[in-house]
Order: C-alpha cells, then sequence, then structure tokens
C-alpha cells in the first residue's frame, strides 16, 4: 500500500508499504478514510517536532472503516481513531489519564501513522462514529485537543478567555470555551484569521497583536488564557495578561524553555496548565456536538485533498497557512 511518508525534513514522498492483513489480539485493522493534515504534520515536515525521528508516515487525525469483524467492532462501521496509544500501567494510566502516559506513542510522531489505506489500532483505541461522515469523523481528534483543554480549564460562565492563536487548534479551544458560557476574546497576529473567525465562527471580540488589549473595559486582564500560538515568545507574553486569580492553560507545546517574573505570577496567584491530547471523554463530548450541530464541520475544513495529489500539494499547503484552518486527505 501506498504510505504519506516525511523521509526527512522538507522532503515528502507517497511510499510503497506492505499491506497489514492482521492485526495482534485486543487490535483492529482499520481501512483509513480521511486524514485530517494539522500543525504538527506541518512541523514534522519542517523538522520543527521535538519527539520524533525520520522517516515518519505521518497522520493521526483518522476517520476510516473497521476492515473486519472483531470483538464488538463490525466490517465496515465508521470509527473515529484515537491516536495516543498508552501503555495503561504507568502511573499517569492507572490513574485515568492516558493523554499523558509515561510510554506514550501518539500515531504519526512516535511512530508511523494513518497517511495510508490501512493501519491497525488497538480497539480500545476506537470510537463508533455514528451519525457522523467520514470527512467529520476526521476532524474530532483537533477539536478534542480544545475540548480537553476547556475541560482542564474547568470554565464557568463568569470566565473572561483569551486564546492567543487562531489556528485550527486555537478555534477549536475557543469554540469549546464558547459552548461553557465564557466570554470568549481571540488574540492573534494575522488579521486575516482574525477576520476569519469573525465571519465563519461569529467572534465579536478580536484583538490584532501590537494593539493594547488591557484597555477599559479589560483593564483587569483575563481570567483564563488558552495559548494556542507555539511560540515561545507569545507564551511569556501572556503572563501580563492574566488577572489576579487566574489560569493559563498552555497548549501548544514550544521546544525553548519558558521564563515568566515570579513575584507577578505570585501576586496574581497563577495556574499554569499543562493540557496534552485528549482523552475519551473529550472525543465523546466532540462527536457530541457535532451531532447536535453546535460545531460548524463545514465551516472548519478548508479544502480537501486526494491522497494521490498531496506529494504535489503538502509543502505549498505548510507555506500558506495563514487561512487553512483544515485541510482533509481523503481516501
Amino acid at each position: 500500500m501506498e504510505c504519506g511518508t516525511v523521509v526527512e525534513p522538507g522532503v515528502f514522498r507517497i511510499e510503497t508499504r506492505d499491506m497489514p492483513e492482521s492485526a495482534p489480539d485486543g487490535w483492529a485493522l482499520v481501512d483509513i478514510k480521511a486524514v485530517g493534515i494539522c500543525g504538527t504534520d506541518y512541523h514534522i515536515l519542517e523538522g520543527k517536532h521535538p519527539f520524533l525521528n525520520y522517516p515518519r508516515v505521518i497522520g493521526h487525525e483518522l476517520s476510516g472503516r473497521v476492515a473486519e469483524t472483531t470483538g464488538t467492532w463490525s466490517q465496515g462501521q465508521l470509527v473515529v481513531v484515537n491516536p495516543y496509544l498508552s501503555c495503561n500501567a504507568c502511573r499517569a494510566c492507572r490513574r485515568g489519564k492516558p493523554n499523558c502516559c509515561s510510554n506514550i506513542e501518539v500515531l504519526g510522531v512516535h511512530r508511523d501513522g494513518g497517511l495510508c489505506a490501512r493501519i491497525a489500532v488497538p480497539q480500545e483505541n476506537l470510537y463508533p462514529a455514528t451519525g457522523l461522515t467520514d470527512l467529520q469523523a476526521a476532524m474530532v481528534e483537533f477539536l478534542a485537543i480544545g475540548a480537553h483543554a476547556v475541560r482542564r480549564a474547568a470554565l464557568s460562565g463568569e470566565d473572561r478567555v483569551l486564546v492567543t492563536g487562531a489556528g485550527p487548534i486555537g478555534i477549536g479551544t475557543a469554540l469549546f470555551a464558547r459552548l461553557s458560557g465564557a466570554e470568549v476574546h481571540l488574540l492573534d497576529v494575522s488579521r486575516t484569521r482574525l477576520n476569519q473567525a469573525t465571519e465563519k465562527f461569529g467572534f465579536k471580540d478580536t484583538h490584532l497583536v501590537g494593539n493594547d488589549i488591557l484597555s477599559a473595559p479589560l483593564q483587569d486582564g483575563f481570567d483564563v488564557i488558552f495559548d494556542a500560538t507555539g511560540n515561545a515568545q507569545a507564551i511569556e507574553a501572556g503572563f501580563s495578561l492574566l488577572a489576579h486569580g487566574s489560569r493559563y492553560v498552555l497548549v501548544s507545546v514550544v521546544k525553548e524553555t519558558i521564563c515568566f517574573s515570579d513575584p507577578e505570577f505570585h501576586k496574581r496567584e497563577t495556574q499554569i496548565i499543562g493540557s496534552r491530547n485528549a482523552t475519551g471523554e473529550d472525543f465523546e463530548a466532540v462527536m457530541s456536538a457535532i451531532r447536535a450541530s453546535r460545531i460548524d464541520t463545514d465551516a472548519l475544513c478548508t479544502l480537501t485533498v486526494r491522497f494521490e495529489d498531496l506529494q504535489s500539494r503538502i509543502n505549498d499547503l505548510a507555506k500558506d497557512r495563514e487561512a487553512l484552518i483544515k485541510a482533509i486527505v481523503t481516501f
């Protein structure tokens, strides 16, 4: 079968590998139908990901159909793949936190992913995508990242929220923050992305980096800030925007060391919360929101690309992402 592989930084090729014909006990074969391409994949292509060895078959935002009846799964059943393979033995796993398993292997990052015709996956990492389309099912994972971050923050309708970074993860986070009833603002360096957030999703409170965001009536700062920039300087700048008694949720991952003023941090009694991946609870919450039409997946899907065309297009997609929310590869 053909697999979308980043051979080395800057080099993407469709390579041929053996098609899996059987799965280990407790696993299932899934025929892939759609794959979302996300910032992680672009970072792998650009050589910017901190947890990766090359070559790597990318792809972790996966929808597919069960290849053969096994366990409780029926042949042809549409499923969402949870790409976070946990050990089920470490302390985090034993405490119900497989998303931050000590020995985690993420499809498309630590081990080869699903940008291919078929993949073997632990059955416990599959969720029935009843009522969803192939494309919608491929968008569940990236939305679950934001849903998990919002759940970690324990938002209420009294919170004033700032999401920094209006890319795909930031938009997903903002959508679920709004569903919690919070007042949601977005901050970005791109007027194009902010305009898109307003036009496609109805976010009115948007702020361009460089303007004074803490002018009245926001001079007291934000109760919760979610960083989705993937930029160390942006993360550090966010500390000055926090209200007293606030929470700072770091959704993005950066290679650099983050520095902040301890007196400023302490006087605000700020909580810093890391948010990594998502759990089954978050996947289910996203699917429920899509089924209830509380999330507009048509607005999220910027374009679709046929798998056979991806090799000629992926570098252009990586270079021009300002207005790109989600590109989905179809098989």
